[in-house]
């Protein structure tokens, strides 16, 4: 018995549909697992030159082989890892910047009300978006209109005379 045409493509297709993978855009997600983003590996453990020279242990201080994601993203990129606080506050170089940006006061639950905000406003962008037929990324469909163009931007700063860094080509 032969299948007619129409039916095998909508077979084919439901078949593809469930191979679907969602990616990371998704908002919502329905693991119950550990965030695999949030592990940081640990540096090799090495055996000092001297011993002796160590400092006393001493409680809450640092590990060696503890990852410092700031301060290796500040001296891989030239700058000099030790202006950065190790005990997690503001530097002092960066003391007035704060100041400045907290002179109206600053609300102890900024980020439960913004992760509140932001959850409000992805359900009034996206209301419709559980009725779909085929995968949306709800990501880009939510924030469509508060997406910048980097070329865009880059050919009006590059117009107005500002340094640029480099940037690829468009069309790649």
């Amino acid at each position: 018995m032969r299948m007619p045409l129409g039916a095998m493509i909508l077979t084919t297709s439901v078949a593809l549909a469930g191979c679907s993978d969602r990616g990371l855009r998704d908002l919502h997600s329905s693991s119950l697992g550990p965030e695999e983003f949030n592990v940081m590996p640990v540096k090799p453990l090495t055996i000092p030159q001297n011993t002796s020279a160590l400092p006393p242990p001493a409680p809450g201080q640092a590990n060696l082989v503890d990852t410092n994601p700031p301060g290796e993203a500040v001296a891989s990129l030239g700058g000099n890892p030790g202006a950065l606080n190790p005990a997690g506050g503001i530097p002092a170089s960066d003391a007035a910047l704060v100041a400045q940006a907290g002179r109206y006061g600053v609300p102890e639950n900024t980020r439960a009300a913004l992760a509140a905000e932001d959850a409000a406003f992805r359900d009034r962008q996206a209301r419709m978006s559980n009725f779909r037929l085929f995968p949306v990324d709800r990501y880009e469909q939510a924030y469509r209109k508060q997406t910048l163009d980097p070329f865009r931007a880059n050919r009006q700063a590059r117009d107005r005379g500002l340094g640029t860094p480099s940037a690829p080509p468009e069309n790649e």
